[in-house]
């Protein structure tokens, strides 16, 4: 049996009809470079003449610098009783320029009959057809059966004799789709293992939908009885549930099945498409995503993270550095020593004092209890154990500071902040207004470290979020701040907790700013 896996890539096409992403076509050519330096085999760029950024990236697809990759243009069949050389779909995807053409036909007598408003035997004709012409023309044809498992399971003859037709028109790939995502991973096993059986010439296909939560895993099983040509979109996008995700897919059928999808050496890249992709569809990436979310390899538990600084194998399926991820420790009130050990091993502190670790700890339990959270804040968990070095010595100290918001008539809104500091027995009493009171917080601190830190006019705030965490005190609620703040190197994340938003927002601007002067 071959090992080999061809992998086409639908982010271009299916992912974008997830609610929420559109992509431009320079997004479209990002996204189709990247995923050729990946070494997928096939890229569907889109259905040409549907819109005009499929036909601009269809025209444009000529700057790509493709090395692994195959673009493929999808259509359809041609239109009931019409003949493929005078339809507009087919020859919107001959002018597209692409070695593959993709048509998707029907293989369900619902659709057939409900959609179409067809006969059976129109259908196949058009398939056959279709099929047939695009061979004629020089290209390379993929079928794609459209509800191939809801019309096997309605039609096991009929749903046969469609896939036929496209092996007679001279498809050398037909791939069965679960359109409506609802197969469960036996049907598939079963039907794909029928399929292969009466098509042996031919390279099987699946293309999985997620409706039941089972994308993955019927491609996984379609690869298993014989399938060698896999469809799915990067981090799963897709109309309504998403399609089956590629980043899992892929390290399932190379880690676990020994087959191979990508060239040698590619694998550890796809961390790396994965986070691209989200952030060029201007979404947040999935942080609990197997394989390459942040904490696809993060470790809470006390008890677990003590196994594994003894193995650490213990409660991980695969070494995450061969999907280009890494391991990390979470702190929290469930930790225990191990999880500070390993944390300071990560951010490369040299902490060596176990009872200071244990001080640590239990201030980390105690200030949890009162609403703080430092698993997304390690850069306060790293000054926590700085500060427990008896050579520490803090960049500034707090004397005292206050803000004010007023609303005065004739200039509307207005913020003021004063910050008193110490640094190296110097006091320095610093003003500064701003658009609200954290920002002129931020400013006037600033104001008072940068003669003496210039290094900190590179900081810059790149993200303040504000959680509520007991909503039934109202507005005397607890507010958890959590603040990003970056370099041109680095960024940290630091986090402070209050009943009053204005200390909460201090807590975590001071520690971000001591802890990039300190050790960012």
């Amino acid at each position: 049996m071959s090992r080999q896996i061809f992998v086409y890539d639908t982010t271009l096409r299916d992912g974008t009809q997830r609610e929420g992403i559109s992509l431009s076509c320079d997004d479209k050519l990002r996204i189709a470079q990247k995923l050729d330096d990946l070494g997928v085999a096939y890229i569907e760029g889109g259905w040409p003449g549907s819109n005009p950024k499929d036909v601009e990236f269809f025209e444009r697809a000529g700057e790509l610098n493709l090395v692994n990759a195959k673009i493929a243009a999808f259509g359809s069949t041609c239109r009931v009783d019409s003949n493929p050389a005078e339809d507009a779909n087919i020859q919107a995807m001959l002018e597209s320029g692409t070695p593959v053409c993709t048509v998707v036909g029907k293989s369900w007598g619902l659709h057939v009959k409900d959609v179409l408003k067809t006969t059976p035997e129109e259908n196949l004709r058009i398939i056959n057809e279709s099929v047939a012409y695009l061979i004629s023309q020089g290209r390379e044809v993929v079928y794609d059966a459209e509800h191939f498992f809801d019309g096997y399971k309605s039609d096991p003859d009929y749903a046969m004799q469609t896939l036929g037709a496209a092996v007679e028109g001279g498809a050398e790939t037909v791939v069965l789709c679960d359109t409506n995502g609802g197969a469960m991973p036996w049907e598939v096993a079963q039907f794909v293992r029928e399929i292969g059986e009466n098509f042996p010439d031919v390279t099987l296909g699946i293309h999985a939908h997620n409706d039941g939560e089972c994308g993955v895993a019927n491609t996984i099983v379609a690869v298993d009885q014989g399938a060698t040509h896999i469809q799915g979109t990067i981090n799963g996008y897709g109309e309504r549930c998403g399609n089956a995700n590629l980043c899992s897919a892929i390290p399932d059928l190379e880690l676990k099945m020994g087959y191979n999808c990508l060239p040698e050496g590619s694998l550890p890249d796809l961390t790396d498409v994965s986070h691209f992709v989200a952030e060029v569809a201007n979404l947040a990436p999935d942080e609990h995503m197997p394989f390459v979310g942040q904490s696809a390899f993060a470790h809470k538990g006390g008890i677990h993270v003590a196994a594994m600084r003894r193995n650490v194998n213990s409660y991980q399926h695969i070494d995450p550095t061969l999907v280009g991820n890494q391991m990390r420790t979470v702190v929290s009130e469930l930790s225990g020593r191990g999880n500070l050990f390993s944390k300071a091993e990560e951010l490369d502190l040299d902490v060596d004092d176990g009872g200071a670790v244990a001080k640590v700890l239990e201030e980390i339990k105690a200030l949890e209890a009162r609403g703080f959270s430092f698993e997304a804040a390690e850069a306060s968990v790293a000054l926590m154990l700085h500060r427990q070095k008896p050579d520490y010595k803090p960049p500034f100290e707090l004397i005292d500071f206050s803000a004010t918001v007023e609303n005065r008539q004739g200039r509307g809104l207005f913020a003021e902040a004063t910050v008193k500091v110490c640094v190296d027995g110097e006091v320095f009493h610093t003003v500064a207004d701003g658009n609200g009171p954290v920002n002129a917080l931020d400013a006037a601190l600033r104001k008072a470290l940068l003669p003496v830190y210039p290094r900190l006019g590179e900081f810059q705030l790149a993200d303040y979020k504000v959680r509520i965490l007991d909503s039934s005190s109202g507005t005397a609620a607890t507010t958890r701040v959590l603040i990003d703040t970056q370099n041109h190197h680095n960024r940290w994340s630091t986090v402070g907790a209050s009943a009053n938003i204005i200390e909460a927002s201090w807590l975590a601007l001071a520690d971000s700013m001591e802890y990039g002067l300190s050790l960012a």
